[in-house]
């Protein structure tokens, strides 16, 4: 298996929804991946914060797939990029050295 991550940002439209509203859609996007989760997937997401503990700098997700092909399916799927609320991108990431990466779970 190989090792996927999603990048994403919000879109301006998204950080011009009220709190409340955008609040909706990260609970749909957890609910999401808590149910790859709980199906087997071996994925992670997470969001970026400044220097202050502020978020809005966009997050990552971090999935298991076979291939590109089977990483993208899966990733199509994710609310945030179902209602158009991010852009983002998927890259394979090709581990050469650490140890984070014998932290899997």
């Amino acid at each position: 298996m190989s090792i996927f991550i999603k990048t994403e940002r919000f879109k301006k439209e998204t950080l011009d929804l009220m709190p409340k509203k955008r609040s909706q859609y990260i609970k749909e996007h957890l609910a999401w991946v808590s149910k790859l989760k709980e199906a087997g997937e071996n994925i992670a997401s997470g969001y970026l914060v400044n220097e202050f503990s502020e978020a809005g700098g966009g997050g990552f997700l971090v999935v298991e797939a076979n291939n590109f092909e089977e990483a993208k399916l899966l990733i199509i799927n994710d609310p945030m990029i179902k209602h158009q609320l991010v852009t983002w991108e998927i890259h394979q990431w090709i581990p050469v050295l650490g140890q984070l990466l014998n932290q899997r779970g």
